[in-house]
């Protein structure tokens, strides 16, 4: 397997491109930079070969990452079909705990107030739930079927 980006064969591994459900193959370099956020734009000049992919996956993952490395130059010289750019433009947004905590599908996380749910009886601070999911809710998290508003979570 390759680096769709990169074309590197080092630690290779399946990328899912939010909010579908398709996977690329991304190396180890690729995946980490992606995942912090920290982008070094040299090893980014691969996007000027990924942008012309026939993978609607690995284009919508380039155009993002040009978007971020404000390449506006490259984003122009791109075309992706209408899904492909609604697709692109549908990222998940960045959400963050009650203390700034970078938040991610799976974490744990601890609730810091006590919340009432309607139709239930209250959530008391200091419950933890495990294995959050994002939703496409903003501001709020998914914890077994309940939405929370990050303001009352910690990531632990």
């Amino acid at each position: 397997m390759i680096c769709d980006l990169c074309g590197s064969n080092k630690n290779v591994t399946s990328f899912k491109v939010e909010p579908k459900e398709e996977y690329i193959n991304l190396c180890e370099d690729c995946k980490s930079q992606i995942e912090s956020g920290n982008l070094d734009e040299n090893h980014f000049q691969c996007l000027n070969d990924s942008m012309w992919s026939e993978k609607s996956a690995v284009k919508v993952l380039t155009y993002r990452l040009l978007k971020k490395l404000g390449r506006g130059d490259l984003i122009d010289m791109m075309y992706l079909e209408p899904e492909e750019q609604a697709w692109a433009d549908a990222e998940a947004e960045e959400k963050f705990d009650s203390v700034g905590n970078k938040l991610n599908n799976g974490d744990n996380i601890m609730v810091i107030k006590d919340l009432p749910v309607k139709g239930g009886s209250t959530i008391k601070r200091g419950t933890v739930f495990k294995n959050i999911r994002l939703g496409d809710t903003p501001g709020h998290i998914l914890a077994k079927n309940i939405y929370i508003k990050t303001e009352f979570i910690k990531k632990v």
